[in-house]
């Protein structure tokens, strides 16, 4: 299924996409567990194919004329991997104070549920940094909990995946050895359109992600240059941290960022973003100063 989140009376609600139409699921199949997107990745299979039945049943809304908010609204957690794609680590070699080596284990952040938005939501440039950057990264979001499970039995235990764009402003992520003041500011967050459960999509390294700026190629990769791919990387973070369903983790940006450009190529007011990634879709948020807003 393509779940989503959406705006209705002021009220999210959780959505099933079919052919560019979406039926309210929760109206759809008549249970209360289908209200959010978390409680339909909480329930059996089963459960979860009398609901795609069913809202083949319904008639839907168009997904253009709906308010998306992220597909997980408030996750309990979102946690990021920073230096996940070789040749990501190695265009950060010729910047200054930039982490440039391949890690024994994966790097993690973190971002807060005030850095989410959805899709065509604004992102916000603070009048603290000049240096506005994109990262297209594939989201995998957890369906039950996790709690120090094998890189075999991982994907089991994935709910489903989505696009996730992991701005950051350069300036002020490089400044300290700590990111998060670059990181995880107020729309900084971008998520959805979709999400995509993880039983349609068989194997989550070998998506084609990209980004554009403006409609310009910045990054083309395809998700199998992972250095710690997705079961790797949930074997790591559940043998520290508890995971539970709805909980994000975004998994790591492939090369083309715009600080390692030669001149480097910084998100400006008005600029589009674009995060395409295969099987999922197209993610778009535009930027705005937040001193306009």
């Amino acid at each position: 299924m393509r779940l989503v989140t959406y705006v209705a009376d002021d009220a999210l609600r959780a959505g099933i996409e079919l052919d560019g139409r979406v039926v309210d699921a929760e109206r759809a199949v008549g249970e209360r567990w289908a209200a959010t997107v978390v409680g339909i990745l909480e329930q059996p299979q089963s459960s979860r194919d009398a609901l795609a039945l069913a809202a083949q049943e319904v008639d839907g809304l168009p997904i253009d004329s709906l308010r998306l908010a992220p597909p997980i609204p408030a996750p309990q957690k979102i946690i990021c991997i920073g230096l996940n794609y070789v040749d990501h680590v190695h265009e950060l070699e010729a910047i200054k104070n930039a982490p440039s080596e391949v890690t024994p284990v994966p790097i993690l952040f973190t971002k807060f549920v005030t850095s989410l938005v959805g899709h065509e939501d604004l992102v916000l440039i603070p009048p603290s940094t000049e240096q506005m950057d994109y990262e297209a990264e594939l989201a995998v979001v957890i369906g039950r909990r996790a709690s120090r499970v094998s890189a075999i039995d991982a994907l089991s235990y994935v709910g489903g995946y989505s696009a996730f764009n992991d701005i950051t402003a350069r300036d002020l992520q490089l400044r300290t050895p700590q990111w998060t003041a670059g990181k995880a500011p107020d729309t900084f967050g971008p998520f959805g359109p979709v999400l995509v459960t993880a039983d349609e999509i068989a194997d989550p390294q070998s998506l084609r992600i990209q980004c554009r700026v403006n409609g310009e190629a910045r990054q083309d990769a395809t998700t199998d240059l992972m250095i710690f791919p997705v079961a790797q990387l949930i074997e790591f973070i559940s043998s520290l941290i508890t995971l539970v369903p709805g909980d994000v983790i975004s998994t790591g940006t492939p090369a083309g960022i715009g600080v390692a450009r030669k001149p480097p190529l910084f998100l400006q007011a008005g600029d589009v973003v674009e995060v395409e990634i295969s099987q999922i879709g197209v993610l778009r948020n535009t930027l705005a100063s937040l001193q306009t807003q």
